[in-house]
């Protein structure tokens, strides 16, 4: 499917009104972005309300086998169905079918605001949910508020290998997840970015979970949907 659509065909398609069933489960997509096509998979929760949240999932570092593959990243889109919300995870630029190459950082949160106007067209009016796990937790802090979302969602943030104090600070009710045995990001270097933060975010520390949360996942899919839940 091209990235080439008719706001007025998608929005007559996926407009609710009540309950239905969900329009398109797996759908994969080619959008178009600043550095060409950018790969994409949506999942929509098997029964849609009439009001909702669409949630967008960023994924670990492209350089290192990050793609929207990742296990961690796809848990994320199924907690985000499991309340409800449609979700899309998405290649940044050189991963996959994406076109384009690694940008430190700069190139992708450009992927990110090319695929939130996209999803934002198909489902106006929506609350919109951000999240990203490890370097995606960076491309999310980078963009949020350039996109103005309802809540955010970042799972291991790598503050000790990018630099975050410079970023805006978050102002929305948000979420962090960080695992005690993390190898690649430093956890105590979380806590203390997370103490700095003029609007705390909702802290989940797992203490036996490594980066990747193997053999975790399951503790890391009800640390988000209880944390949400205490957002309000």
């Amino acid at each position: 499917m091209s990235g080439d659509f008719d706001p007025s065909r998608i929005q007559e398609r996926h407009l609710y009104d009540g309950l239905e069933e969900a329009p398109c489960i797996g759908e994969k997509l080619l959008l178009r972005g600043p550095a060409g096509n950018i790969e994409a998979v949506t999942s929509y929760p098997s029964v849609m309300a009439k009001e909702f949240a669409i949630a967008v999932i960023c994924h670990p570092h492209p350089l290192h086998e990050g793609s929207m593959a990742n296990k961690v990243v796809h848990v994320l889109s199924e907690t985000f169905n499991g309340m409800g919300a449609p979700a899309l995870r998405f290649n940044f630029r050189g991963v996959g079918r994406s076109d384009g190459e690694y940008a430190q950082g700069i190139g992708e949160v450009e992927d990110l605001m090319a695929v939130v106007r996209w999803f934002r067209a198909r489902h106006p009016g929506a609350p919109l949910w951000l999240s990203g796990f490890s370097f995606g937790a960076y491309v999310v802090m980078r963009a949020h508020s350039r996109l103005g979302p309802q809540r955010l969602l970042l799972v291991a943030p790598p503050v000790s290998l990018f630099e975050f104090d410079s970023l805006p600070p978050v102002s929305v009710p948000w979420l962090i997840v960080q695992g005690g045995r993390d190898e690649i990001v430093k956890p105590l270097a979380v806590q203390e970015w997370v103490s700095r933060q003029p609007h705390p975010p909702l802290f989940r520390f797992m203490n036996d979970a490594d980066h990747f949360f193997h053999g975790r996942m399951n503790r890391l899919r009800r640390a988000v949907e209880q944390g949400w839940a205490r957002l309000g």
